[in-house]
């Protein structure tokens, strides 16, 4: 049986941040394959609310009075919830879930390279990816998550994003 303390030394030693080419290719295959999960959902439920948003227009329309119609109701407000919950949960499970167990999710594994916990150079624990998830995909929906992307073109020694930093983790070249 092999020493704790060895493996962990030849982890940390071995522990390098991946370059930003492979990094940002993992992230662009992440990014389609949630995508497209959420999509297979989005699409469907847009049309719904798309239709929904004609019927109100056509219904004021006939009405001859001048009407405000809102875009955002009860109606399409539970369909926006659902997107987003979608986009939480698929994240959840593809993204926080392989990254706790495996450290790597399929585009990291296809571009080979591995989140890693910042002091252990293991896989981090499920609330630390979890976390990072959250922070990744929250950001992201809030459109700075282009700036929390980038930070690791300046960010030292590891290269770390803002998501990153949050769950005390890097992206490591394996």
């Amino acid at each position: 049986m092999e020493d704790p303390f060895l493996r962990a030394a030849r982890a940390q030693t071995a522990a390098r941040p991946a370059g930003l080419g492979r990094r940002l290719a993992a992230r662009l295959v992440d990014t389609a394959v949630l995508g497209a999960a959420v999509a297979a959902l989005a699409v469907p439920l847009g049309i719904k609310a798309a239709d929904h948003i004609q019927e109100k227009i056509d219904a004021a329309k006939l009405s001859g009075e001048t009407v405000t119609v809102y875009l955002l109701d009860g109606t399409t407000a539970g369909y926006l919830a659902a997107v987003l919950g979608a986009f939480l949960l698929l994240g959840l499970l593809y993204e926080a879930l392989p990254t706790a167990k495996w450290g790597r999710t399929l585009g990291k594994r296809l571009l080979r390279v591995q989140v890693r916990d910042i002091e252990s150079h293991e896989p981090p624990a499920f609330g630390a990816a979890l976390r990072r998830w959250l922070v990744y995909g929250v950001l992201g929906v809030l459109v700075i998550g282009v700036v929390n992307v980038v930070w690791c073109l300046f960010d030292r020694p590891w290269r770390q994003c803002w998501h990153d930093k949050a769950a005390r983790t890097f992206v490591a070249g394996t």
